[in-house]
């Protein structure tokens, strides 16, 4: 699987787009900004697009969702909680596959109700759970700290330490990062109890 990072738009936003170099087969997640960016890479790796996969339902990783279906008659694919238009719903667990690629869905709410990470080929698409040195804001509506110290402790932490990490904004000192890396660096990652966390984080 490999991986294009697209740095898009204003708010240094992430969009991805993941080949299967085996059948040119593709999957972009978060398309936003600067399609023309997203449509050259797929021309110029004669990639076909399966799905468009959303890690959330807000504008910035959503607003080039209809666009892009459009230009590469794909499949919209969000979480079942997403209140937005889409084709498939996906649930915890599922498996969604491309040509010989396979992504695993992790429902993790916190940041929003319908956020997600796709686990794959030893990379973890992680949208806005976890950046590079931080994580997703909680104050916006469908936000919970609780629920994001879930998310991050009970379920991404525990993840494998060699998960190279894509996360959703270029807001780190690097594009990418591990899961190992980010346990020994991230403040946010620091052992806390759920209440420490919560009062850390400003807000429930």
């Amino acid at each position: 699987m490999k991986v294009h990072q697209l740095e898009v738009g204003n708010m240094q936003n992430f969009t991805y787009v993941l080949e299967d170099e085996e059948t040119k087969e593709a999957v972009i997640i978060d398309p936003s900004w600067d399609l023309d960016l997203v449509i050259e890479t797929l021309e110029r790796n004669a990639l076909k697009v399966k799905y468009v996969i959303n890690t959330h339902h807000h504008f910035d990783h959503t607003i080039g969702n209809d666009a892009i279906v459009k230009h590469t008659k794909s499949k919209i694919l969000q979480h079942e909680s997403s209140t937005l238009k889409n084709d498939m719903r996906l649930t915890n667990g599922e498996k969604i596959k491309f040509g010989n690629s396979e992504l695993t869905v992790i429902h993790t709410p916190g940041h929003s109700k319908d956020s997600i990470c796709l686990v794959g080929a030893g990379k973890i698409f992680s949208g806005d759970a976890l950046f590079v040195g931080n994580c997703g804001r909680i104050d916006l509506p469908g936000g919970s700290a609780k629920e994001l110290y879930h998310s991050l402790f009970d379920i991404i932490y525990k993840l494998d330490d060699t998960l190279m990490l894509y996360p959703g904004h270029n807001y780190g000192i690097s594009p990418n990062s591990t899961i190992g890396k980010e346990k020994k660096t991230n403040f946010v990652l620091q052992p806390r109890t759920e209440e420490e966390f919560v009062n850390f984080m400003g807000s429930d």
